[in-house]
């Protein structure tokens, strides 16, 4: 047995995506699910793939089982077109439930999960949740879960989504919600497998955020986030400041962040808690 887990990162985004945030300063989420993994198990040895590519070969069967975890990023793909760079990404997540592997995700991760155990997803009417999203709050059965054991009961968190998860499947259990998204955490057990599965972006921080919105802010303007670009890059440029000199409790108070989002120990509890309590349990059976 190794000393250290075994994870596969499954990065959600196409080529042209990774490129795009590439162009924009942003780390690609394969990158900064690797980073946060190996922050939270030094040693931890980590394969990235990209199953939205045509070229690339996913591992099956064997293969698959011989990770101790995987774990999903977000993408910028939608779950409920008929794609031919979604539907390999589907039939990975289902092989990861018959393999019997624990899985993590953010976002794309959990509308995978849910449509691959048998769930639905849409266009949220409510639009884009762009930023922070506000009051997450745990259902009875989030606040039992043990992927939320040390979270505060309501919370704030990074995201950035247009769709959500509208039917969960069998074996599905709803865990956070808020006023914008009703499904904010999932945990999915189908065929065997597991997946504990969350819409936001605990793989974030303030300098990420502040670089992703830099890549969306044509599409952020016209949404209506901002007046204009040049609001957009002050607001970059803010989140970048606090960033850079988390002292700055003039501009936590303007962005309305707080060690939620701030505080690494609270952004990766729920990071934590998934290799504590499924995969290091995993690799000792």
């Amino acid at each position: 047995m190794a000393n250290h887990p075994h994870f596969l990162v499954i990065d959600g985004y196409d080529r042209s995506g990774r490129e795009g945030l590439t162009a924009g300063g942003a780390t690609t989420a394969g990158e900064l699910y690797t980073r946060m993994l190996e922050k939270c198990t030094p040693g931890c040895d980590v394969d990235v793939i990209y199953p939205a590519d045509s070229d690339v070969s996913l591992p099956r069967g064997t293969a698959l089982a011989s990770y101790d975890g995987i774990a999903w990023t977000g993408s910028s793909l939608t779950i409920y077109a008929d794609d031919p760079r979604v539907t390999p990404q589907i039939e990975l997540a289902k092989a990861a439930f018959e393999a019997h592997v624990p899985s993590f995700g953010s976002c794309w991760a959990a509308q995978i999960a849910v449509v691959a155990a048998g769930g639905r997803c849409a266009a949220n009417p409510r639009g884009r949740e762009m930023g922070i999203a506000r009051k997450i709050a745990l259902t009875p059965e989030g606040r039992a879960h043990p992927m939320y054991d040390g979270k505060a009961n309501v919370f704030d968190a990074f995201i950035s989504h247009e769709d959500e998860i509208t039917h969960l499947p069998p074996g599905a259990v709803l865990l956070a919600s808020n006023a914008f998204s009703y499904m904010q955490a999932v945990a999915v057990t189908h065929k065997g497998g597991t997946c504990w599965a969350v819409q936001y972006h605990p793989e974030y921080d303030l300098h990420e955020l502040a670089r992703l919105t830099f890549c969306r802010i044509e599409k952020l303007v016209k949404l209506g986030f901002f007046a204009d670009a040049d609001a957009a890059l002050d607001y970059v440029n803010k989140l970048e400041t606090l960033h850079a000199d988390p002292s700055r409790q003039d501009l936590a108070w303007q962005l309305g962040v707080d060690a939620d989002v701030m505080n690494e120990d609270v952004r990766l509890v729920e990071v934590r808690n998934w290799i504590d309590r499924l995969v290091l349990p995993n690799m000792r059976s």
